[in-house]
């Protein structure tokens, strides 16, 4: 099991919590709460060893569209870079759909 954390400068409060995936054979759950340290902190626990540099990319590519203050739970279990952004992206949303707004994303379908 490998421990991994990154952080991200955010720009905009996240008010709502979210709790999209499932723990499971080749999938992953990403829990996301407001963060009042106006930065994104995201921990990953992970089944799989020796993929840190893949997870930095895949998030480095997530938070140049999202600046939200968030704190970011992944818990993996094989899941592919495609499966955690979209995990990531469904968390977004889902936060965001209790707030009634689409703030925090920039970019593409914001």
């Amino acid at each position: 099991m490998e421990h991994l954390s990154f952080d991200y400068p955010a720009r905009s409060i996240v008010s709502a919590r979210a709790h999209v995936g499932v723990v499971g054979s080749g999938d992953l759950e990403v829990l996301l709460a407001p963060n009042q340290a106006m930065q994104a902190r995201v921990v990953v626990n992970t089944s799989v060893d020796g993929y840190g540099h893949i997870w930095k990319s895949v998030l480095d590519r997530f938070f140049s569209r999202y600046d939200g203050a968030a704190q970011i739970e992944i818990n993996d279990f094989g899941a592919t870079p495609g499966v955690v952004a979209l995990r990531l992206a469904e968390a977004v949303e889902a936060a965001q759909g209790t707030q009634g707004g689409t703030q925090g994303m920039q970019g593409e379908n914001a």
